[in-house]
């Protein structure tokens, strides 16, 4: 039996939290809703500054919300990135120990831990401004299978992905660690970035890939096909492909099955940050502990719902529970 049945990989980031009218953006954020920008740190000063209140906080980065909730879950679960020298980086490694994730594998930085900003909209969209810090010094030959060794499946944030050097090491270094491979795309603007490098490491061989709606009409670069098709193509590659459209549910395909995932309804959405992560969490719970497709669709899309209910991209620990008792009860007997 391996050590961790999952190791999440990326940016451990502390996010920051807040809600802002649509006018906010307009005046003060180029660049468009929705989506994700990197910035330096007197970027960010800038923005926080004209929040005109302290915004909140959490643990975030997309790979790491992942591994978070499949280890509250249940899932023997590790996580591999860099922390800052400061006392968010301190504070994020005790709470994803209290999770249950273990912290042996953080690397260490001389920089402020990494933010991200999530500038939430009234329509519960998120706009996210991210200052990597330590996070991004990060460096391709500090990756060796040697952090991949005892883990059975390593899950992998397209962020990553703006340095290719260092996406291309952990993959090289996973697959010889001999765990399987899944990457989240996260976000349109690293699909529209890294196109070519995406398909060629389909063709090398990944196990899943998660998209949004928006990142796969990205990757593909088509507008009108449907989500079905889409997600066909996707699979078309050899890849397990799930495709989360929403509140319209997400599809599921493998090899010829497809799958349509109902979507779990929620009285009123209050923030969308973390709610693909929350998904992958639950269908990687799932599929590593052999469930159906079907069934890991419904997990994940009971998690995704869940985390949209609530600010911020962790479900509270208060909430906790019941998602549990809702997970539990869609085991298979």
């Amino acid at each position: 039996m391996s050590d961790f049945e999952l190791i999440g990989v990326g940016s451990p980031i502390m996010d920051l939290l807040a809600t802002v009218p649509d006018d906010f953006l307009r005046r003060h954020v180029a660049g468009e809703k929705g989506g994700m920008v990197l910035v330096d740190q007197a970027e960010m000063e800038r923005i926080v500054g004209l929040l005109g209140s302290t915004p909140a906080h959490s643990t975030g980065g997309s790979a790491a919300n992942a591994t978070f909730n499949a280890a509250r879950l249940g899932l023997r679960a590790t996580f591999l990135g860099k922390l800052g020298n400061d006392e968010l980086a301190r504070l994020y490694r005790r709470t994803f120990e209290a999770a249950g994730v273990d912290g042996s594998r953080f690397k260490h930085g001389a920089q402020a831990n990494a933010r991200c900003l999530a500038l939430v909209t009234p329509d519960a969209q998120r706009t996210m401004r991210t200052c990597l810090g330590a996070a991004m010094t990060l460096a391709p030959e500090e990756i060796s299978a040697a952090d991949f060794r005892g883990c059975r499946h390593a899950h992998i944030e397209g962020y990553l992905v703006f340095n290719q050097a260092l996406a291309d090491a952990v993959l090289a270094s996973a697959r010889a660690a001999g765990c399987t491979t899944s990457l989240d795309l996260s976000s349109f603007e690293v699909v529209h970035a890294s196109r070519d490098w995406l398909f060629s490491q389909f063709h090398r061989g990944l196990d899943i890939v998660f998209a949004n709606e928006d990142e796969i009409r990205a990757l593909f670069q088509d507008q009108t096909t449907s989500y079905e098709a889409l997600t066909r193509r996707l699979a078309g590659y050899g890849v397990l492909a799930a495709v989360k459209v929403g509140k319209d549910g997400a599809w599921i395909a493998s090899g010829d099955q497809i799958h349509r995932v109902e979507p779990v309804t929620v009285s009123r959405v209050v923030d969308t940050n973390g709610a693909g992560d929350s998904w992958a969490a639950g269908f990687l719970f799932a599929h590593l502990r052999g469930w159906s497709l079907p069934r890991c669709g419904q997990l994940a899309s009971l998690m995704g719902a869940e985390t949209v209910s609530h600010l911020g991209p962790i479900i509270p620990d208060s909430h906790w529970p019941a998602v549990e008792r809702r997970a539990l009860a869609l085991a298979p007997g």
